[in-house]
């Protein structure tokens, strides 16, 4: 049903928290991404903070996956 303003609903704007499992290996490679990270831009952040950055960008270089959500979300 179409609204009868202009204004479009707002998106949802609370955070999501999410848990999950790494394995030993990924975990160690996100600790190198954070040294990484600091010795960049000279401030530390805990890896909790850079994963959400991380995968949105790992989203928006995503050609195929833009192709898809631009086509249609298939989405229950």
């Amino acid at each position: 049903m179409r609204a009868p303003i202009k204004l479009h609903r707002l998106p949802e704007r609370a955070p999501v928290r999410i848990a999950i499992s790494l394995s030993p290996e990924l975990n160690r490679a996100l600790a190198d991404y954070a040294a990484a990270y600091e010795a960049a831009y000279g401030k530390s952040e805990p890896v909790a903070e850079l994963i959400p950055a991380i995968l949105a960008a790992f989203l928006e270089s995503d050609r195929g996956f833009a192709q898809m959500r631009k086509a249609g979300p298939a989405r229950p």
